[in-house]
């Protein structure tokens, strides 16, 4: 599950840069306010239990092994605030927080190329606490057909009449190939009758990259950094990442919501770039 093989980058856009060391530090903070807006940073690493107190000691932790602390973040040039609770609130979407953290433009810096966020994100992240499988595991669920479901395997398709709809969804299984296997395919459209209660077993197995699961509007994966600019569509259905794969084995997370609109929506990686390259499938609510 260790990746040894080149993985292809979003076409860059302009570049109106800072240091590289900024943006991948900036693409960072996006991720943790991104996470913190959606299901709460203690949810994303993993730690549902955790309590506040705990989510901002590891926010910290991250943050010091990076580099960043009161007096070393980006050289020591007036950014170790981050570090301190104002910072934490800052990031974590609070009221100064700046527009491109709920869903405006965002700068130029971050809106493509430099450092690849999802493996800066997946090594800062793979020590994080919380449930883990081993890759035995893995693979067997992610060819699982689910309780419920039929399999169209000519139209890669996983559709359920239940009301009650229980799958495993892993990411990345595979290298260098980034995407999602459900019930033994890659990506397939998933049914769900509206109403359905719906519970995902989401499992990252990549090695090396942080990826995480949402569903959302149906156009959020022409968006380079969707976990930025889209929303889940329906209460709780996203983790915004888990790290990276350890021998300790896989980060695991659940995600449960209600299906409870008819329409199109789509599932996808909000890792930067992740979705334009593919890692999207089609959820269909009838």
């Amino acid at each position: 599950m260790t990746a040894t093989a080149h993985r292809p980058q979003p076409t860059p856009a302009r570049d109106t840069s800072p240091p590289r060391r900024r943006r991948t530090v900036l693409a960072v903070a996006a991720a943790l306010a991104a996470s913190g807006l959606g299901v709460g940073l203690a949810m994303t690493v993993g730690g549902s239990a955790a309590s506040s107190a705990s989510a901002y000691g590891y926010y910290q932790s991250v943050m010091g092994r990076y580099g960043i602390g009161p007096s070393t973040m980006m050289g020591g040039s007036g950014y170790g605030w981050m570090t301190g609770p104002s910072g934490y609130g800052w990031m974590m979407g609070g009221a100064s927080a700046p527009g491109w953290m709920t869903g405006g433009a965002l700068p130029g810096f971050m809106a493509g190329g430099g450092a690849d966020p999802g493996q800066v994100m997946g090594s800062l992240f793979a020590g994080s606490p919380g449930p883990r499988v081993s890759a035995a595991e893995a693979t067997r669920l992610g060819a699982e057909v689910p309780a419920g479901a039929g399999i169209d395997r000519a139209a890669d398709t996983v559709a359920f009449s239940t009301t009650t709809v229980r799958l495993t969804v892993v990411a990345s299984p595979s290298m260098p190939a980034e995407n999602f296997r459900i019930a033994g395919l890659t990506d397939p459209t998933i049914v769900v009758p509206a109403g359905a209660r719906i519970s995902i077993r989401f499992i990252n197995a990549d090695g090396d990259m942080a990826h995480g699961l949402v569903v959302t509007s149906s156009e959020a994966a022409s968006s380079w950094m969707p976990m930025m600019t889209s929303g889940p569509a329906f209460p709780g259905a996203a983790v915004w990442f888990l790290g990276g794969s350890t021998s300790a084995g896989m980060h695991e997370a659940t995600v449960d919501f209600t299906a409870s609109t008819p329409g199109s929506y789509r599932y996808l990686c909000p890792v930067p770039g992740h979705a334009r390259e593919g890692m999207a499938g089609t959820l269909t609510v009838r």
